[in-house]
């Protein structure tokens, strides 16, 4: 855990230090040193929410795109009294799970209930073969009318198999840490899979880091994201009642004009 209690406020470990667990209300103990990064850890269990993972610099770094408050959240289900640690659950009430592990699918199917409103953002670079996969697959992405939206058809050749059925979108990221000097380079965007199939294919959008973040923060994903799925989803509106256009008739290789003997002269043809 990156935050305990201690003396009333969220404060992060520090060697020496000891808190209190928001959840558990159980002690906490600093563990500083420098193979692991600086956690707070319960005295004789790994941890009171099963769910939990040992985190990452690439969790801390994502993690600090948000404010303190909204960091390691308890949450708790009002009919079965379950609790659970959301990585951030911002004041518009969606949450955001940062997974550099693996996650079987029975596990990501449990969160997804209990969070509901939620977003992955998953390491893909977890395994070495996971960013090459994804450079292969993406050669066959195909085109729509949106700029940044793509179909993808084996779906399950780009990413990992235990992704593929969420039920929330689910955010790919191949940069992880440090910089990359080329702007164009792919692991600069985020990648999100839709939870929705049109036909065979997968729909996939491109999204730049920083307005994924903000679009979290000012509240507008959830919304935007549910308009994108009803756009997509939703029957083409059928052109019943409506007046036909006028059908424009060609006439290939016609004489513009025609002879008249009594004139004895040839007259232009007046057009119908």
């Amino acid at each position: 855990m990156r935050y305990a209690i201690v003396n009333g406020t969220k404060t992060e470990a520090t060697k020496g230090l000891k808190g209190i667990c928001p959840s558990c209300r159980s002690e906490l103990i600093a563990k500083c040193g420098e193979r692991k990064i600086n956690h707070w850890a319960h005295i004789g269990v790994r941890s009171c929410d099963p769910w939990w993972e040992p985190e990452t610099e690439w969790h801390r770094t994502w993690k600090s795109n948000y404010p303190v408050e909204w960091q390691e959240v308890f949450l708790t289900d009002e009919e079965t009294d379950e609790k659970h640690i959301a990585d951030i659950r911002t004041s518009h009430n969606l949450v955001v799970e940062f997974q550099h592990s693996y996650l079987d699918k029975a596990e990501r199917t449990s969160r997804e209930r209990f969070y509901k409103n939620m977003v992955w953002i998953v390491d893909g670079t977890r395994l070495k073969r996971d960013y090459p996969r994804f450079l292969k697959g993406r050669e066959n992405f195909r085109n729509t009318n949106m700029r940044g939206i793509f179909k993808v058809d084996l779906i399950e050749e780009v990413f990992p198999e235990n992704w593929l059925t969420s039920s929330v979108p689910v955010i790919f990221d191949f940069k992880v840490l440090g910089t990359i000097d080329n702007i164009n380079d792919f692991r600069n965007l985020l990648y999100c899979l839709i939870p929705v199939r049109i036909g065979r294919y997968a729909i996939l959008a491109e999204i730049p880091r920083k307005a994924f973040i903000n679009a979290s923060i000012d509240g507008s994903w959830s919304l935007r994201v549910q308009e994108f799925i009803e756009n997509l989803t939703q029957p083409k509106p059928e052109r019943q009642n409506q007046i036909p256009e006028p059908q424009v008739q060609v006439r290939k290789n016609e004489p513009s004009h025609y002879f008249d003997p009594r004139k004895n002269k040839f007259i232009k043809k007046r057009r119908l």
